[in-house]
């Protein structure tokens, strides 16, 4: 999942990169309200984590933008007040939730899983699309009983493109959901990691697969036998052992009756034989 960590003080943003990277999630930094405001409009992002003291726009108003914009991720606030009434406005702004700096990095990484578990955009553990399964805790995708396991990136790509099977997701999305907004990635590397996922999905034996389309992006093409499909084969399988019986008789009819006419000619030919000698 992603996390958009916006927080003018440098060392206290690049301790909660830090610490949001080794629990598995992809973090893009900004490091003034108006970033703030701009990356989290994107809607590329499953949290928000907020300071409220920062330059060029204060973080209630950006928790007002965003939701007057209609962004709904969870967003977490961060801020060295805590007066009562700081916290009822952060929270009446549309804020998910407050904490108080100095905090433990242990309570922000709780509350963190805690409000991507309660957002619209939270993916469970295990997710199933057509017969690929995509285990979030463990990094690997299966189908049948057959896994393999992810990079980051590759789990990334995949993950989005799960969340909505059969519909095309644009290139430029992609790269900024696995890549953040770096703009030094080309499409030779999308496309690479495009390959990549192909190859694993083949290597499992899944029926799914990554189609492109130019300018509309990539899609997970999910191919599942249909009902009337099912019915087919069932039927044909109901079929054949119902046929088998008559075929089998029908079969030693036709002997017995090839044999039968065999041994009356060859009992004629040796009556004339006789009769002749």
């Amino acid at each position: 999942m992603r996390v958009l960590v916006a927080d003018d003080e440098h060392d206290m943003a690049s301790a909660l990169e830090a610490m949001l990277k080794r629990d598995g999630y992809e973090v893009d930094m900004v490091y003034d309200g108006q970033a703030a405001l701009d990356f989290g409009g994107t809607g590329t992002y499953d949290c928000l984590v907020l300071d409220l003291m920062m330059p060029k726009r204060d973080g209630l108003d950006v928790v007002r933008t965003l939701r007057r914009r209609g962004m709904r991720m969870p967003i977490l606030i961060l801020t060295a007040k805590s007066e009562q009434e700081d916290l009822v406005s952060g929270l009446n702004s549309g804020a998910d939730d407050y904490l108080t700096k100095p905090f433990a990095m242990a309570e922000l990484l709780a509350r963190v899983r805690a409000l991507c578990r309660r957002s619209n955009t939270y993916v469970p553990d295990t997710l199933t699309v057509g017969d690929l399964e995509l285990d979030r805790s463990a990094f690997t995708v299966s189908c049948r009983g057959t896994s393999t396991r992810l990079t980051n990136k590759e789990f990334q790509m995949l993950e989005l493109l799960m969340r909505q099977p059969g519909r095309y997701v644009a290139a430029d999305r992609l790269r900024e959901h696995v890549w953040g907004f770096d703009g030094t990635i080309e499409n030779n590397v999308l496309w690479t990691y495009v390959s990549y996922l192909r190859r694993k999905l083949e290597s499992v034996g899944s029926r799914c697969k990554i189609v492109a389309s130019r300018g509309r992006g990539y899609a997970l093409e999910v191919d599942e036998p249909t009902a009337a499909s099912e019915h087919a084969a069932a039927n044909a399988a109901a079929h054949a052992t119902a046929d088998a019986p008559a075929h089998t008789a029908a079969n030693v009819a036709v002997h017995t009756t090839a044999n039968a006419t065999a041994h009356t000619t060859a009992d004629a030919a040796a009556r004339n034989h006789t009769m002749g000698a």
